[in-house]
């Protein structure tokens, strides 16, 4: 099995069509045709279902699909590892992280690596845990910083925590005081109060109806669907209030009324994740050793 067979039949499985795969690939159609059917001959399989215009996966092509594409990612990390310079003049860094660390935790520390190498490209990939965890495990990201506990734990990841950080209530100054005026806010006390609540998938918007929900009640949501910025934003407005880190809180306070939750209130813990069977590039465990020592 070659190296090169397992990027045209990759190719072909996204395009569903071989002139488009050999055009994406830059090779001449009847070259890579002969390429997959070697590939096909050698794992006695047929990988795809050739139909006139349609080009759909076999089950053995499902099945080699995902391993292939892991394959031709950490291909591809061991060449950018190898041409990293000894002084980290060049070379890139895929880090994933949820749209609230990258509001918060993350400008500071991007701005200190980037001083120190102007020559790493940083390549940043907003997301929820659950979609940066599946990331990493295909080999699409070099770190991810995710909230613990995972929704999936994977024996393959390695976390490392980093901080573990209050959650506080946000609302228009223009708005009545949540929890009745009082200087807290318990969560029972969200009953009373509309939402404004993140889409589905976000980490924040599981956790905050998770708390609700211990307390006995269903929330109510004013509106929902945004994310960070936009949700900032609705409560400025006075749509609702919103569950959000302290840490952004602090940096988007203006135009906010910022409530902490009374004891023993919401936390959420922030790690550090990579995959346990593939170092990191070593741009990759530089910026984990600065993030680590923030």
């Amino acid at each position: 099995m070659q190296f090169q067979q397992l990027q045209y039949f990759v190719a072909v499985a996204e395009t569903r069509h071989f002139t488009r795969a050999a055009d994406l690939v830059h090779v001449a159609q009847p070259s890579l045709s002969q390429q997959i059917k070697a590939l096909e001959r050698e794992l006695g399989a047929d990988l795809f279902r050739r139909a006139r215009g349609n080009i759909t996966l076999t089950d053995a092509g499902e099945a080699l699909l995902p391993l292939a594409r892991r394959i031709l990612a950490d291909a591809d990390t061991a060449r950018h590892e190898v041409q990293e310079l000894v002084q980290l003049r060049r070379g890139r860094v895929r880090l994933g992280a949820t749209p609230s660390v990258c509001t918060g935790l993350l400008p500071e520390v991007l701005r200190a690596f980037h001083d120190r190498y102007p020559g790493i490209r940083l390549l940043i990939e907003e997301g929820g845990s659950h979609d940066l965890v599946r990331e990493l495990a295909r080999g699409a990201l070099d770190l991810a910083l995710v909230v613990l506990p995972l929704p999936t734990p994977s024996p393959a990841l390695t976390t490392v925590e980093l901080l573990r950080e209050d959650l506080v209530v946000v609302s228009s100054p223009d708005a009545p005081r949540p929890g009745a005026g009082r200087r807290t806010v318990r969560v029972a006390d969200l009953e009373s109060e509309r939402l404004v609540m993140f889409r589905h998938g976000y980490d924040l918007r599981e956790l905050t109806v998770a708390a609700c929900r211990a307390e006995g009640f269903e929330p109510e949501f004013a509106v929902e669907g945004g994310e960070m910025d936009a949700v900032l934003g609705f409560v400025r407005a006075g749509l609702g209030v919103a569950v959000v880190p302290r840490m952004v809180a602090t940096r988007s306070g203006r135009g906010l009324r910022v409530t902490p939750l009374a004891r023993p209130g919401l936390h959420r813990t922030i790690a550090l994740a990579h995959r346990s069977d593939v170092a990191p590039p070593r741009a990759a465990r530089e910026l984990q050793r600065m993030l680590l020592e923030h």
